[in-house]
């Protein structure tokens, strides 16, 4: 029997005999192992999904979000994962004058004639990235319409073109995946538009207390980027007249040896990824304790133990919500045996 979120949360408020100040909290990400720990009198447990508690000041490489995108193009395609990191040179060479930027306006059919090639790498680089987070192994619509394994049809996209064939048509014909799978997009909307996902908020929060520093390294296939807290904070204060909390978090959640910290106060947590997540290289991928549990799957994405059940699942996550739920039963039965004995 597979199980979705909305039957793991219907089955915890139908059947459990608890107060109505206690509960047991699902929620996505970070905020759900921390809400577990700094209120522990109200959450009975959490299941933390895709968590990168770690991705914050040195305690995991900077440059692991951007390495395990590049893995998961590489595992499909040496030719694909090579197209794409050839693609950001040749870029920003063909888009350096006005002729250049009008015909990368028509390779790319945007709505309006380009002014730079920054939006355009901005394009291309969220295309791949989003799709790498959401390499589910069923059709999803998450951030947008996408069939199964959207990294392999990408590739597949990419090897198909001829030898000799233009890098930035390649690129781009892999990137329409993305944006314009159902085929409805007459144009795209790269220079000046809306942000189609509705992150600004994310911003925000990375602008005040979620300080997450990412680089990338020589293997990746992403043009080269370093991180530096200065700069951050000086774009900040630009974009929004806010300075950051830089430390913020480690000083209020921790994080450094975080599994001989969490072993001695912590308990009743589930920490779930999906090797093909980028963020899963800041998450908790092996047990702390008996009751702080790591649940990792070689081929599963962003939190998609939490995405509704279908048919179509694999067996592998359908076992992951399986050993999820019966955690949270021991939970349950737990506290309904320490309440009995008061």
């Amino acid at each position: 029997m597979s199980y979705s979120k909305s039957d793991i949360i219907m089955w915890i408020f139908q059947k459990q005999e608890v107060n109505n100040v206690v509960v047991l909290w699902l929620l996505f990400l970070v905020l759900a192992s921390w809400f577990r720990l700094k209120y522990p009198h109200v959450a009975m447990g959490a299941l933390a999904s895709s968590a990168p508690i770690l991705q914050f000041d040195d305690i995991t490489p900077w440059s692991g979000f951007k390495d395990t995108v590049t893995q998961d193009f590489k595992f499909e395609s040496l030719n694909c994962f090579s197209v794409i990191k050839a693609v950001w040179d040749v870029l920003d060479d063909r888009g350096s004058n006005e002729t250049g930027l009008l015909e990368l306006s028509k390779t790319f059919r945007t709505c309006k004639t380009m002014q730079s090639t920054d939006s355009l790498t901005n394009f291309l680089y969220t295309a791949f990235i989003y799709t790498a987070m959401t390499d589910y192994p069923t059709p999803a619509n998450f951030l947008q319409n996408l069939p199964a394994y959207p990294v392999k049809e990408m590739c597949k996209i990419i090897d198909s073109f001829p030898a000799g064939a233009d890098v930035i048509e390649k690129a781009f014909a892999a990137a329409s995946l993305y944006y314009n799978y159902t085929g409805d997009q007459k144009c795209f909307q790269v220079e000046g538009g809306d942000d189609p996902h509705g992150l600004s908020g994310w911003d925000w929060q990375a602008c005040t207390e979620m300080v997450m520093p990412t680089t990338v390294s020589n293997e990746s296939m992403f043009p080269p980027f370093n991180f530096s807290y200065e700069e951050r904070s000086e774009r900040c204060l630009a974009s929004y007249g806010v300075r950051p909390r830089m430390h913020w978090i480690t000083t209020e959640y921790g994080g450094h040896k975080i599994d001989k910290v969490l072993k001695r106060f912590g308990s009743n947590i589930i920490f779930s990824n999906g090797m093909r997540d980028p963020w899963s290289r800041g998450g908790v991928l092996k047990n702390i304790s008996s009751s702080i549990i790591a649940l990792v799957t070689e081929k599963g994405a962003h939190h998609l133990d939490f995405r509704s059940a279908t048919k179509d699942d694999p067996d592998w996550v359908v076992e992951q919500r399986r050993q999820e739920v019966e955690i949270i039963h021991g939970w349950v039965d737990q506290y309904n045996k320490d309440i009995a004995q008061m």
